[in-house]
């Protein structure tokens, strides 16, 4: 008897548009610089908070997500909290940034900064 491996899915996925803006952040990336990390840190008024940064080195526990632009890591720590949320990059005429759609999220606070599960 055989084992199938199935390939396990992706923590989360990326639209095309924040497939382009990871592209365009590493296009000015700082040297050093090996892709963009995903955090979700203590803070705001709902408790956790998503955090996009540069990272030079990334953690054993860290979930790469390859892009065609460049690596997305996402935090080890915060991967429970972000399993199956989807990330994109949004702009109009008055902000712009990355908004996830996370089915994790039990309610957010009212500007929308953080969150809670």
């Amino acid at each position: 008897m055989s084992t199938v491996l199935r390939q396990r899915p992706a923590a989360l996925t990326l639209t095309p548009s924040a497939e382009g803006r990871i592209a365009h952040l590493m296009a000015q990336a700082p040297e050093g610089a090996i892709g963009v990390k995903l955090s979700t840190p203590r803070r705001g008024c709902s408790g956790l908070a998503y955090s996009v940064d540069y990272v030079s080195s990334a953690s054993p526990l860290d979930e790469k997500v390859p892009t065609p632009g460049g690596d997305l890591y996402v935090d080890g720590a915060s991967l429970l909290y972000l399993i199956g949320s989807k990330m994109d990059w949004v702009e109009d005429d008055f902000s712009a940034g990355f908004v996830f759609a996370n089915p994790n999220a039990k309610g957010s606070c009212g500007c929308g900064e953080s969150f809670t599960v």
